[in-house]
């Protein structure tokens, strides 16, 4: 059906961007995503720059009964931003931002990754909640829930998200927000992907920065339920401005680490405070007095170039799983679990991250957003990644095994962005009951075909 070039060619006079068909210069860059392990081929590509290029395009699938997927920063290790034989919406063209300073607001497009954001955001030192890591794109990040360096103080990405225009499943342009549209706006935080394709969002912004006191100190594993121990003691005292994940994985090969250590399994603290810097430091010691590390890097850094700190480590070009958990604490059982894991890994690239939630995110009511699990006090992913396609099956199981091993001791909930492909069935646990019964009459009401199936997918009620 789309190979008929009259209906192309119609499509393309429709069209500000680029039509890009298999055979391109371009295709392959277009269609290539952040995970090796999806390697797909659409049948037909556009590459927006406007919200017309969305609405002709999504009007053009249907006609013609393509799948649609939707590549913003193409980041989900799930794969979703690909299709084989579909259309796949590229939004990497849709990057304007405009800032308000005085009232801390900023209307992005789409296709813009953390990176850019931050970069424009922290010219009048402002920012709202990103990632760990820059080259994600803002509107799969949001769409999810979100959390990174800066949730405890301001929030998840979603309850920073005041505004968003969207292309619905029937191709028409709608404005979602709290008075507009308020149900979808709804959906939209913590199940986004489900009810349209987002041209545009609109952030409230918070002042942060410039200077953070970020950094990571590694302790040998052994050290892990000892530094697990000393951190939950403290948990109560902890002010919104700390933020801290632990990553359990195989000592990098980078400058800073002591050649000694280089490949032996270690545990690491990961700091963000975003607060006064010499109230950063008193927490730093006050976390990090019951031993020794091998390596300390903390130290007043830039927001916008922390953000970017773990870039290096988590470019394209890789194969990655990922596998999640919310837990209510790291009982002595489940610390042994991790640690029999990661002595046991076999890649340098994988690595497990906790991290402590609360704070802002818990003061937000559960039913206020399609996010679930606001008292959960941390989230756990298990990162899983490799060079080498033939070695896939024996990563994957690894993942698998050590998710099932922790699953008596999590909540039974998982965290949206995190659902790996092969789990649809953990869907309706990522919200909740009523939150997913909610989502499924908001699924009916503006994608009753499902067109947007192409994620952690809602089904409509039949």
């Amino acid at each position: 059906m789309t190979s008929d070039p009259h209906k192309l060619e119609a499509l393309s006079t429709q069209l500000s961007g680029a039509l890009i068909l298999p055979g391109h210069a371009q295709f392959d860059a277009s269609r290539e995503i952040w995970n090796l392990c999806f390697d797909r081929h659409p049948s037909v590509v556009v590459r927006c720059t406007t919200a017309g290029d969305v609405i002709a395009s999504i009007r053009f699938a249907r006609e013609h009964n393509l799948e649609i997927a939707v590549k913003g920063g193409g980041h989900h290790a799930a794969g979703h931003a690909s299709t084989d034989g579909g259309l796949l919406l590229d939004l990497s063209g849709l990057r304007a931002i405009e800032v308000n300073p005085e009232q801390r607001y900023a209307v992005a497009q789409a296709g813009l990754t953390w990176a850019h954001f931050d970069q424009v955001t922290q010219t009048f030192g402002l920012a709202c909640t990103g990632p760990i890591v820059s080259m994600t794109g803002i509107a799969g990040f949001t769409l999810g829930g979100g959390f990174g360096w800066l949730h405890r103080k301001i929030g998840l990405g979603c309850d920073n998200l005041k505004s968003a225009t969207v292309v619905t499943a029937d191709g028409h342009l709608v404005t979602a927000t709290e008075a507009e549209n308020g149900d979808l706006f709804w959906g939209l935080r913590g199940s986004g992907w489900n009810f349209g394709v987002i041209t545009s969002m609109g952030f409230q912004l918070h002042p942060i920065g410039p200077s953070v006191a970020a950094g990571l100190i590694y302790f040998p594993l052994a050290s892990f339920p000892e530094l697990v121990d000393h951190h939950r003691k403290r948990i109560p005292q902890f002010p919104d401005e700390l933020t801290t994940w632990f990553f359990l994985r195989l000592a990098p090969p980078v400058p800073i680490m002591p050649k000694e250590w280089v490949g032996r399994p270690v545990a690491a603290l990961a700091f963000c405070y975003c607060g006064d810097l010499e109230e950063a430091m008193n927490w730093k010691l006050e976390l990090t007095s019951f031993a020794k590390p091998i390596v300390d890097t903390i130290t007043p850094i830039e927001y916008r170039l922390w953000q970017r700190s773990l870039d290096d480590r988590w470019g394209n070009g890789f194969f990655n799983d990922w596998r999640s958990h919310y837990l209510d604490d790291l009982s002595a059982e489940a610390t042994r679990i991790l640690m029999d894991h990661v002595e046991r890994l076999n890649s340098p690239l994988t690595d497990i991250k906790i991290a402590h939630l609360e704070g802002a995110v818990s003061r937000v009511a559960e039913s206020a957003t399609a996010y679930g699990n606001r008292n959960a006090r941390f989230g756990l992913v298990i990162q899983t990644r490799w060079e080498h396609g033939l070695e896939s099956a024996a990563h994957i199981a690894w993942g698998k095994e050590l998710r099932d091993a922790l699953a008596p001791y999590s909540t039974g909930r998982v965290y949206a962005n995190f659902i790996a492909a092969d789990e649809a069935d953990r869907v309706p646990s990522a919200h909740g009951p009523e939150n997913y019964r909610r989502l499924r009459e908001l699924k009916s009401k503006y994608d009753p075909a499902n067109v947007f199936h192409n994620n952690p997918n809602i089904p409509p009620i039949l």
